[in-house]
């Protein structure tokens, strides 16, 4: 049930985030006793998004996404990233509605104005970060990891075949095997500086994956395609 829940969510991400988010506008629109309703129904939907995005942060698949366009291979956007910025959502919308009550009443105070624009601005980060679905892509030239403050981006070249780890390891990072740490590229605040996060992709079948393209450099070029990646996944041990 979970992992279908969280594969029905990372397809449809953008969607559910919509609807999120038009709820709040019409909450927002909403005047007298029915935007009180609305604010309550919204910490509800609040509440109950948290609380299944600490279930699904144990839902790790097993595949990648075919981005012909990228071209790339990447890791499905997380689908707890998605009810986790659901959650934001309300708490905002009450802080919102609770500035504009104050400055509406002519009162408003500059600690409660400088915590509902950080609270505000850190809703909007969370909901880009779910809507974008920063991860892990394989690219023909590297391996790119991305966060909404960073990125970091290893060449093949620069790479050794990373230690599969075992079915049962729950690890939240596989470290990297970097031979040439000049030929790798960081931007912003890149969250590892040699690992990348397996709390969105399970460990075991990144590391193979990974692994097979740094010993067989003929295959890179046609990372995106789908005609490549169902031969990858005839390759890779116990998958064909």
């Amino acid at each position: 049930m979970i992992d279908k829940l969280s594969a029905f969510t990372v397809r449809h991400r953008h969607v559910v985030l919509a609807l999120g988010l038009l709820l709040v506008g019409v909450n927002a629109a909403t005047p007298g006793s029915a935007s009180i309703v609305g604010q309550r129904l919204l910490i509800l939907v609040s509440l109950a998004a948290l609380i299944l995005a600490i279930v699904i942060m144990g839902v790790r698949p097993a595949y990648l996404v075919v981005r012909p366009q990228v071209p790339a291979f990447a890791t499905p956007g997380p689908a707890w990233t998605v009810f986790f910025a659901l959650g934001y959502l309300g708490p905002a919308s009450t802080r919102v509605d609770a500035l504009a009550r104050s400055v509406s009443e002519g009162t408003p105070s500059t600690f409660d104005v400088v915590l509902d624009v950080l609270w505000v601005g850190l809703t909007a980060l969370v909901v880009a970060w779910a809507w974008r679905g920063h991860g892990i892509r394989l690219h023909p030239s590297g391996v790119r990891q991305t966060w909404p403050l960073g990125s970091l981006t290893v060449p093949w070249e620069a790479l050794l075949a990373p230690q599969i780890p075992p079915a049962a390891d729950r690890r939240q990072w596989l470290p990297m095997r970097i031979t040439e740490p000049r030929l790798v590229r960081r931007r912003g605040i890149p969250r590892s500086r040699g690992a990348l996060r397996t709390d969105i992709v399970d460990a075991g079948f990144l590391a193979a994956v990974i692994g097979h393209y740094v010993a067989h450099p003929e295959h890179r070029a046609a990372i995106g395609s789908q005609a490549e990646y169902e031969r990858l996944l005839a390759a890779l041990p116990g998958r064909g």
